[in-house]
């Protein structure tokens, strides 16, 4: 073969070879699965003063116009509590408020053993702090994190003791009282450590419910989460939760939110529990309408792109 062959037969294998990888990328695109979403909403009457059509549906309506996201609403009192479609969901998005305890405790605990099987990710939003399914994945977390604590030779044959910060649900601890989870650790000379944990009360020792604006703050703008969000952003009316938020420490605090008042919030924060993750979205109340906002939403939109792409 002369030359000038050669050099024709290397570009016509080249342009094969490309349109080649071109052709299986576009293919790889077109088959890519879209993310399973399900907006689940407990739709209680108040919300109608902000959302004619529910706030969940407010949420979900942003969502169905993402790319990639197929996206289900289901509220409380829908068959199966609007949860019959989880081995079809991939990100669950979770509002909570006055029928937190409806949810019963097995269904929480197969929500998060999804979650600690790579199974499905979790958006709580607002007053889910104390939904069920975010308390659970809350105690894993800080079941995970006080085992992790001992050396490895000790975890298997931990006894784990648990105890709450106060002797019922729902009671929110006061500014003075230890902070939950916590753990104490006891090894006797003779079998195995016992560990002491007092589990995340899930709650904070302030609220209020005026409608005050807040400011979030970007903490990590290289973070998935924050992709397209300004360095600061306002909500026009809001509820104030105050720090300290007695939960296990955050892996990544992505947005932090502040009133004039002085209170502040982690209000964007993410934890690995065990495969999966949860994400948790402070600003809200149902009676303001913070999921008509922009930049409330892209983070919504953003943290359901991100959790489900894994």
């Amino acid at each position: 073969m002369n030359r000038v062959l050669w050099v024709r037969w290397l570009r016509w294998t080249g342009w094969l070879a490309a349109v080649a990888c071109g052709v299986l990328a576009a293919t790889a695109r077109g088959m890519a699965a879209d993310i399973r979403v399900l907006v689940w909403d407990e739709r209680q009457p108040q919300q109608k003063q902000a959302y004619s059509n529910w706030l969940g549906n407010e949420i979900a309506s942003h969502l169905r116009k993402v790319p990639g996201l197929k996206v289900t609403s289901a509220a409380l009192d829908d068959p199966g509590q609007g949860l019959s479609t989880l081995d079809q969901t991939d990100v669950l998005v979770w509002w909570g408020h006055v029928r937190q305890m409806e949810i019963e405790p097995p269904t929480a605990r197969d929500i998060v053993k999804r979650i600690r099987e790579g199974r499905l990710q979790l958006v709580a939003l607002h007053s889910a702090h104390w939904s069920r399914p975010f308390v659970e994945a809350m105690n894993e977390r800080a079941r995970q994190d006080a085992l992790a604590a001992l050396p490895e030779s000790e975890r298997a044959t931990a006894v784990l003791k648990e105890s709450d910060l106060f002797p019922r649900p729902f009671i929110a601890p006061k500014y003075t009282d230890r902070l939950s989870p916590s753990v104490i650790l006891r090894k006797p000379t003779t079998g195995p450590v016992e560990v002491q944990l007092t589990l995340p009360n899930c709650c904070f020792p302030a609220y209020r419910g005026d409608g005050k604006p807040s400011q979030l703050r970007v903490l990590k703008p290289g973070h998935p989460i924050a992709r397209g969000l300004p360095a600061t952003f306002g909500i026009s009316a809001t509820e104030m939760y105050d720090e300290p938020f007695h939960v296990p420490t955050p892996d990544e605090v992505v947005l932090e939110e502040r009133w004039a008042t002085g209170e502040w919030f982690r209000s964007g924060a993410v934890w690995q529990v065990g495969k999966g993750r949860v994400f948790y979205f402070r600003p809200g109340h149902e009676t303001y309408p913070v999921f008509q906002d922009p930049n409330a939403l892209k983070v919504v939109e953003n943290a359901v792109a991100w959790l489900g792409a894994r």
